[in-house]
């Protein structure tokens, strides 16, 4: 990074970033002429971003929903970095008509998410928030539940989060079923897992946990007849996206006791709101999309879309980039 300030603003709006590392704030806010922090302490909707991006240069992006109409009311902006892997929030094709570099973030939460993943699957085998519920109410609960240790799960997604829950879940002697259409082989052959067709998949693991990324494929994947394949008395993991679940067909599922239960770190809808009937459910674990929050990942996340951020700015091409058929059109 160089001493030069750009003559740029940038909009930052992740709720993380520069928490637990503040050098990341002091790092951009002396390499550009202005910096505008989100005003809000969550992702922010499409009419909320319209007035903050009319004169923004650079964009380092939470989870904020950046459809067409707010790239459209961007007119200086030059790139959309995003904190994070996922770009489904970003309208790619209007990006990228407007010649609007976006970025992501490969393998810097990788591992928290992983460790969530984990931690989620053995909170879901001990029933730990139920115990610690009751503990509290002065109850002492007899809780019978259930080992990780030698049992089948099933990863669908086997990207970088997959790998790492692969790598962890060894430790506990698990079976490892993983379901990717670009799955590859040799780091399946690597880690110890088997490849199996979904349906296979869903039918002998005791764990099914999401690591795939959000598309028109597998927007509602986990609708009525995935969760009817899965083995009676499984559970569901969802570190993904929130958009992979049908979260009706869900709440069916568990209320009729086909799927013992299940953990969702994401919603369709975030925050879900008090009266979802999701919320109901003592068998499902809920966490605030908070995977990926862990010191090291925010850091790691921070930094990379700050370095992306501002090479573009330069004119730089950064390695990040998603829609690199920017660049075809620039040479």
């Amino acid at each position: 990074m160089t001493n030069d300030k750009l003559n740029c603003k940038v909009l930052v709006t992740p709720t993380s970033f520069g928490k637990g590392d503040p050098a990341l704030k002091t790092a951009i806010e002396k390499s550009v002429r202005e910096v505008v922090y989100s005003p809000f302490d969550r992702p922010l909707t499409s009419d909320e971003l319209i007035p903050l991006v009319k004169d923004i240069d650079g964009y380092i992006a939470g989870l904020d929903q950046i459809d067409e109409q707010v790239i459209q009311a961007a007119a200086k902006l030059k790139v959309i970095a995003r904190y994070g892997v996922g770009v489904d929030r970003v309208s790619i094709p209007a990006a990228t008509r407007r010649g609007i570099a976006v970025t992501n973030t490969p393998g810097a939460n990788s591992a928290a998410v992983a460790e969530m993943s984990i931690g989620l699957m053995l909170s879901l085998c001990r029933e730990i928030c139920r115990a610690d519920r009751g503990t509290r109410k002065g109850e002492w609960p007899r809780v019978s539940g259930i080992g990780l240790r030698g049992k089948t799960v099933g990863l669908i997604g086997f990207g970088a989060v997959g790998r790492e829950v692969a790598s962890r879940l060894k430790g506990f002697g698990c079976r490892i079923l993983v379901s990717d259409p670009q799955l590859n082989t040799k780091v399946a052959e690597q880690l110890g897992v088997y490849p199996t067709p979904i349906e296979e998949l869903l039918a002998e693991a005791d764990f099914v946990s999401l690591h795939a990324s959000l598309n028109p494929g597998t927007d509602s994947m986990v609708n009525a007849g995935f969760l009817s394949n899965m083995r009676r008395g499984s559970f569901l993991v969802n570190t993904a996206r929130g958009e992979l679940i049908d979260e009706q067909a869900l709440q069916v599922a568990i209320e009729d006791g086909h799927i013992r239960g299940a953990a969702l770190d994401c919603f369709r809808k975030e925050p879900p709101g008090k009266d979802h009937p999701i919320l109901r459910l003592d068998q499902v674990l809920l966490t605030p999309h908070i995977a990926s929050h862990t010191d090291e990942a925010a850091s790691a996340m921070g930094w990379m879309s700050l370095q992306a951020c501002l090479s573009v700015l330069r004119g730089e091409k950064s390695p990040y980039t998603v829609n690199r058929d920017i660049y075809e059109k620039k040479s």
